[in-house]
């Protein structure tokens, strides 16, 4: 099959085609001295050559590597960008992709900003995400389905000897974190009653009310009592942080999500709790409805998928600020970081304002302590690396630079993630190395 045909078909029409090639694993992984992607599998080479020839989303990355799940048509892969800091580290996400071009689009682009995140965030992480694209034929809510494919995932990240530790994200829940940990000892985001930290949402979504306020410290706007905000998404993330928004004395949220019941339960858990010069509007929308962006409000929050600000929306936006949970909210980081920039709309890298999940569940094998001042102090205003000093001091020197925030952030990020690990150095390239020496996808 072409390069153009592989990329062209759904992930579940390219798990019938590895079916037929005998092949339940493999991966794509750079090559140090040519600096380019090589296939596992001579049929998997034109996924290879598309990774090599994409400026967008590929940097680097060290590895990709993929199975179909053993008694389900699911395909799941664990994409590691960049291992300097340590093990690659980031969550696993169960979605829909039309495209094996979206799937492994998708993939680097949500690896490449966790090794962005962890750095900034100051934790000894690399970057990887895990993505598991969803068979449209299967029923996601059968609990026996998503135990076998978590289950599954498990042993994937087992095999892979630990150069890629996962975590809870979109589409993923608590128990299903169970179902990894059950398989595989490199896993954050366990659940309590297993020792581990638990869902990472509220510590994600108080990041997000940070890097807010210090938008509007920056702006001059003041604080966010009676402000307006839009919020786009009322999943994991974008329900508590409504809550911390209205806590904080804001007087309207608009808020849309492409689940009617996400908007009936947040709406019944806010019941009694807002002031009487509070509201709370809620919209249901369909997939492809990005209209919340352009609401007449003072800060919008894209807390759902990514890629939302591009050429087709940035246009509309009335916001002063955007500032958000959802993972890579531009669609191109430089073109839209730009048209941002230009268009005097102060944007706040969602790769510094919502790193409290990770850091919230990547030491949980360091134990508990109340209040721990290792969590509060990303959230404090008085540490240098707090997510709030961290976004103004990203703004203030875009600024001062005359570069877009998130180009500056980016190269700060950067800079900080080649540093190597101060006990094991760069130890996950070397496990990858032995993946590729030792065949392991053959080891099935």
């Amino acid at each position: 099959m072409s390069t153009t045909d592989l990329l062209a078909i759904s992930p579940t029409a390219f798990v019938a085609w590895l079916k037929e090639q005998g092949i339940r694993r493999f991966h794509l992984v750079l090559d140090p001295a040519s600096g380019r992607v090589n296939a596992s599998h001579e049929q998997l080479q034109p996924l290879a050559d598309f990774i090599n020839a994409d400026t967008r989303d590929f940097m680097g990355h060290e590895g990709l590597f993929f199975q179909v799940a053993a008694e389900h048509d699911t395909l799941q892969g664990a994409f590691v960008h960049r291992t300097c800091r340590g093990q690659a580290a980031g969550g696993v996400r169960y979605w829909s992709y039309e495209t094996m071009a979206d799937y492994l689009r998708d993939g680097m682009r949500l690896a490449k900003g966790m090794t962005r995140k962890n750095a900034l965030a100051g934790l000894w992480w690399g970057g990887g995400k895990g993505v598991m694209a969803h068979n449209p034929t299967q029923d996601k809510t059968d609990p026996t389905l998503r135990q076998d494919i978590y289950r599954d995932y498990g042993h994937l990240l087992s095999d892979l000897r630990g150069c890629y530790v996962t975590a809870e994200d979109v589409g993923t829940h608590v128990v299903d974190m169970a179902n990894v940990f059950a398989t595989t000892r490199f896993t954050t985001c366990i659940p309590a009653e297993l020792g581990g930290s638990g869902n990472p949402s509220a510590p994600t979504a108080r990041g997000v009310v940070s890097g807010m306020e210090a938008a509007l410290e920056f702006a001059n706007l003041g604080t966010l009592a009676g402000k307006t905000i839009a919020v786009q998404g009322m999943g994991n993330v974008g329900a508590p942080l409504i809550g911390f928004l209205f806590e904080r004395g804001v007087a309207r949220v608009i808020a849309a999500d492409i689940n009617a019941g996400l908007a009936e339960r947040l709406r019944a858990d806010l019941a009694g709790r807002l002031q009487p010069d509070q509201e709370l509007e809620t919209r249901v929308v369909t997939v492809d409805n990005h209209d919340i962006l352009a609401e007449e409000c003072d800060i919008v929050a894209p807390c759902a998928t990514g890629a939302t600000l591009n050429p087709r929306t940035i246009p509309g936006l009335k916001a002063r600020i955007v500032c958000g949970a959802a993972n890579n909210q531009l669609e191109d980081a430089t073109r839209d970081d730009e048209a941002l920039f230009q268009a005097g709309i102060i944007y706040v890298p969602d790769f510094l304002t919502n790193r409290m999940g990770i850091v919230n569940c990547a030491n949980e094998a360091y134990g508990y302590v109340n209040n721990d001042e290792f969590i509060e102090r990303h959230l404090e205003r008085d540490w240098e690396h707090s997510v709030y000093q961290t976004a103004l001091r990203v703004l203030n020197a875009s600024r001062s630079s005359g570069r877009p925030p998130a180009r500056t952030a980016m190269d700060l990020a950067d800079e900080l993630s080649l540093q190597p690990h101060p006990v094991f150095g760069h130890r996950g390239v070397r496990i990858i190395e032995s993946l590729v020496a030792d065949r392991w996808f053959d080891q099935n």
